[in-house]
């Protein structure tokens, strides 16, 4: 009796692991934040659950989707593929929205009134853009003195994003 209680207890164990690949693959993952950059809604060393859904179902082992319902929002911390790592930081400007940049005393961009402070390097990367192109979006780390983004590598494609940080 009891080779035929294992037969009946395989299967089941078979199936678990699968649902469970399955949605790591295309649902949900567990990050860890490694760094600074985000602190002020994020703290290095914390784990985060990722919604890989909100965006729409992505092909696996691909930078697009089979259905894509829903395009990053302002405020959303999403996580993105860049240089082979998973990135997480914040969507402060979608496609179509404009850049104002500035060059008076120092160099900064203005994003809701705010005035955020840019490196020569990053004021010439983005000195002749108005716009967020289409497809792309702006994103910046919560603790923008101490984050590598939009601002040092550019706009992000919307491709690109692998999920949507739950609950933040």
């Amino acid at each position: 009796m009891r080779k035929k209680e294992r037969g009946g207890l395989l299967p089941v164990i078979i199936a678990g692991l699968l649902t469970g690949i399955l949605l790591k693959a295309f649902a949900v993952d567990i990050y860890h934040i490694s760094g600074i950059s985000m602190e002020g809604s994020l703290h290095n060393g914390e784990s985060v659950l990722v919604n890989k859904l909100s965006y729409g179902l992505k092909k696996p082992f691909s930078d697009s989707y089979f259905f894509m319902w829903r395009k990053p929002q302002k405020g959303d911390i999403v996580t993105f593929l860049h240089d082979n790592r998973i990135v997480i930081k914040r969507c402060v400007l979608t496609e179509g929205d404009s850049i104002e940049i500035f060059s008076d005393s120092g160099y900064s961009l203005r994003i809701g009134g705010r005035l955020i402070p840019l490196t020569y390097e990053q004021y010439e990367k983005f000195s002749p853009v108005s716009i967020v192109p289409e497809g792309f979006i702006f994103v910046l780390g919560d603790n923008q003195e101490n984050s590598v983004d939009s601002r040092d590598y550019g706009f992000v494609a919307v491709r690109n994003i692998t999920g949507k940080v739950a609950g933040k």
